[in-house]
């Protein structure tokens, strides 16, 4: 089979798990870029791209690069290009389009709209008539990257984000990336090999993608479609076979989730249940300074209200009661803790082993690991 240069998009700061991934399905010639990572496959590797990548918000597989000297040079080569070989006349379209750094194209939309028109023409050059764009629900997806004066043609194999895995179906007010919500888990270095928990679960994204890796099941387990069985060389039997292949795990330790609201709970149920994986996390409605679970020894992850629905004081209290609680009540653990709220890591109290910096959505984050050891830290051996 043939090798494609391919691209996966992701969340700053989850590159190096993403090339991971990249490399444990059998991704060749990885490399880092910003917010995305640049490998080689074939027409498997892209399948199992989307099907198995945990990361990856959508894979690009490149069909053409050429350098432009200004915008009709740029409308003629796209025009030239045998768009034929991709999709047909019949189909619908969207063209996603980033710029940088260019003297031509001043914004993303004037460059998707001459790229439009040049397949527009090809086609009544070709066949008499030209494809229907569909910004909604199109066949085709494809993705142009304009840096100076060069671009890169790509199709998205993906069609909608990789975040929507198929089986969230409510969510509270501040829901959790699928995408960082598996980035966090695995930056925090747990698998299945310890009990997990999540004591502001919301709509339960971290549970439910701890129960997902824990028992291996695969990211696109229940999502309904893709770009790429749109495409003219779409080999339905292949993609039946990597779907075949995935062997689920045995997962022998317990996964807690709770939350303040019992809305929220409802809705982490469900999605659960829909995620097929309820039967694995033991959800409890309760405020975390109360909580009683038979957690032990294991991984907590918290990705608490950040101030942007909480007066000053609230998220003070808040901070310094996770911060209390995690030290008497869950020594022999670690916790992590997402935050945007800089100023009131202070009040969790404990000192971070590690700071990592992320985004969710626009804010930007730190991510702090905090070990509770037993007994004073000068007394560990």
């Amino acid at each position: 089979m043939k090798n494609f240069r391919l691209a996966a998009k992701t969340s700053f700061g989850l590159e190096n798990v993403l090339a991971d991934e990249i490399k444990a399905i059998g991704g060749q010639n990885i490399t880092l870029g910003n917010r995305a990572v640049f490998y080689e496959g074939d027409l498997k590797i892209i399948y199992k791209s989307n099907y198995f990548l945990r990361t990856a918000l959508r894979v690009l597989k490149e069909i053409d690069f050429f350098q432009f000297k200004n915008v009709e040079q740029f409308y003629l080569k796209c025009k030239s290009f045998d768009w034929q070989q991709y999709f047909g006349v019949e189909q619908s379209f969207v063209i996603h389009s980033t710029v940088g750094n260019s003297k031509d194209f001043t914004n993303s939309m004037f460059a998707s709209l001459k790229a439009k028109d040049a397949i527009a023409d090809y086609f009544r050059n070709k066949v008499g008539k030209r494809p229907n764009v569909d910004t909604e629900n199109p066949e085709i997806v494809i993705d142009l990257h304009i840096h100076g004066d060069t671009c890169v043609i790509s199709l998205d194999s993906s069609g909608e984000s990789l975040h929507k895995r198929g089986y969230r179906m409510n969510q509270g007010e501040a829901p959790l990336n699928e995408v960082l919500a598996s980035g966090l888990i695995q930056l925090a270095g747990w698998s299945g090999n310890s009990d997990f928990m999540d004591p502001m679960c919301g709509s339960g994204t971290l549970p439910i993608e701890a129960a997902m890796i824990a028992q291996n099941i695969p990211a696109g387990r229940f999502r309904k479609n893709y770009a790429f069985e749109n495409w003219n060389d779409f080999d339905q039997l292949l993609f039946e076979d990597i779907k075949k292949s995935t062997v689920k795990k045995e997962f022998n330790y317990g996964i807690f989730a709770s939350d303040i609201s019992g809305s929220n709970l409802l809705n982490a149920q469900t999605n659960a249940r829909r995620a097929l994986v309820f039967n694995k996390i033991k959800f409890q409605v309760s405020d975390f300074k109360d909580l009683q679970t038979d957690f032990e020894n294991g991984m907590i992850i918290i990705n608490p209200p950040y101030g942007e629905r909480l007066k000053e004081s609230d998220l003070t209290d808040l901070y310094a009661m996770m911060g209390e609680r995690l030290k008497h009540q869950y020594a022999g653990s670690t916790a992590w803790i997402l935050s945007s709220s800089v100023e009131s890591f202070k009040n969790v109290g404990l000192k971070p082993e590690i700071r990592l910096d992320l985004y969710n959505g626009a804010l930007k984050c730190k991510f702090n690991k905090y070990k509770m050891f037993i007994g004073k830290r000068n007394e560990r051996s």
